[in-house]
């Protein structure tokens, strides 16, 4: 793909409007600076990470692989995948293990632990602490790149109130996110809202209408800082400190009106605001996912979760004719037609996947694509869901080229090694110095060799 630079320099973020909405486009040529007229740099390469869990694990005699190293087996489950096979890593043996226990609260721990490397604290509310996830690790280190850090999809609807599993709060079992360890992020299942989040309550993208938005949310934030200012004189330490927080969102509101008023002549992808909820679980997740296709296009976040599928799930899925609740279903007592059930909604659950996946690679960014930019983890906290077992857990990575994995392969961790070590490693992939995560014991040297 041939690389015109016209000497214009346009900034690689677009904004549309502030105050929480925004439009951007994808990366253009006229987006590299232009050195000379004859002679352009390349850009920065972008990395962007998603993490998509999928509760109550899977049908592991056909989710195994035959050998402990070597080429991929396409098994039913995977097969979907197989014209992506050189994006694939599957890597077995890795442990969810501190989602065990003996209390009744699995569920909520093995998801709680998938994405932190920490144990959830029973609680149903009092005293919620997990760990800083991974998604939020990395979102804090790009988010001045970008309109949005990171962003939070779900299927079923994800209130954090309540107590949803013996003792331990809904927080637990609905979200896979937490900004710190004792701040789990809410996740939004809604498309609706999605799209509002990413583009604007308003269905009009004409210019007049932007900058009409722009300048109220210009008001409305000078409004504010200056009835802050009248009264921070007046407060205690404590309200000083929580006025403090409060400012620095109202800051990172003006930066993104800011750019909004930089880019108000930009040309906007053209894109229709979705109603509800879809009726099948199938389209949800389409749309779920076309949302964030578009997200990434337009580089709105680099950063995104998926809730595909919680844990302890009564959802049914008629359209693959599997009429009783997913939890029911996981608890097959290894009889076959359960088994064959439960591979049935996995390999579904793959091919949604691969349809994403699909259109990040068939979706031109600079040079390459989408896809060549992306690091993806796929996977359950559990793998036999009848006794609620978290070691060697099903694990998926889709890798994009600029990570320097080799695809189509499986590779076997050695026993006893914990989950956390995989994320370490992808930390260290996507550019991140951290020394630890949750209870990583070190990388997993057998991918980062790669």
């Amino acid at each position: 793909m041939s690389n015109i630079n016209t000497g214009r320099h346009l900034p690689r973020r677009t904004v549309l409007r502030g105050l929480g909405a925004a439009v951007a486009l994808p990366l253009l040529d006229s987006m590299v600076p232009a050195l000379s007229a004859t002679r352009a740099t390349a850009a920065a390469p972008v990395r962007r990470f998603g993490a998509v869990y999928v509760g109550m694990g899977m049908n592991m005699p056909v989710w195994n692989q035959p050998a402990a190293a070597g080429a991929l087996e396409l098994n039913p489950i995977l097969a979907s995948m197989e014209p992506l096979a050189d994006r694939l890593l599957v890597v077995s043996g890795c442990h969810n293990e501190r989602g065990e226990g003996l209390d009744g609260g699995a569920h909520p721990r093995v998801q709680t632990y998938w994405m932190t490397g920490c144990r959830a604290n029973r609680s149903e509310g009092g005293d919620l602490r997990a760990g800083t996830s991974l998604d939020q690790i990395i979102a804090r280190q790009w988010e001045s790149e970008t309109q949005l850090a990171s962003l939070e999809l779900a299927i079923e609807p994800t209130h954090l109130a309540g107590a949803c599993a013996l003792g331990y709060s809904c927080a637990y079992n609905n979200t896979i996110v937490w900004r710190t360890p004792t701040t789990p992020l809410p996740m939004e299942n809604n498309p609706r809202n999605v799209f509002e989040r990413l583009f604007g309550a308003s269905d009009s993208t004409e210019r007049a209408v932007r900058l009409r938005d722009i300048e109220t949310d210009r008001s409305v934030l000078d409004s504010v800082t200056a009835s802050v200012s009248s009264v921070r004189a007046s407060l205690g330490a404590g309200d000083r400190a929580k006025l403090t927080e409060y400012l620095d969102a109202v800051r990172d509101v003006e930066r993104r009106v800011t750019m909004a008023e930089q880019q108000v002549d930009r040309e906007l992808p053209v894109v229709d605001r979705p109603i509800g909820v879809p009726d099948t679980y199938g389209k949800h997740v389409e749309l779920m996912f076309d949302l964030q296709t578009l997200a990434f296009q337009t580089d709105l976040t680099r950063v995104f979760t998926f809730l595909m599928g919680r844990e302890a799930s009564v959802r049914t899925y008629p359209e693959i004719d599997i009429r009783e609740a997913h939890h029911a279903l996981s608890h097959h007592a290894n009889a076959p037609e359960q088994l064959a059930k439960q591979a049935r909604l996995n390999a579904y659950q793959m091919q949604l996947l691969e349809q994403f996946v699909a259109k990040l690679a068939a979706t031109p960014d600079g040079d390459g694509t989408l896809l060549d930019s992306t690091l993806l983890l796929y996977g359950s906290g559990m793998s036999d869901s009848h006794l609620h077992i978290a070691t060697n857990v099903p694990t998926l990575l889709v890798h994009g080229s600029q990570y320097g994995i080799q695809g189509n392969r499986h590779l076997r961790a050695p026993e006893g090694t914990p989950l956390a070590n995989l994320q370490l490693t992808l930390l260290e992939k996507l550019g991140l110095d951290v020394e630890r995560f949750g209870d990583s014991t070190g990388e997993l040297r057998l991918v980062t060799g790669v």
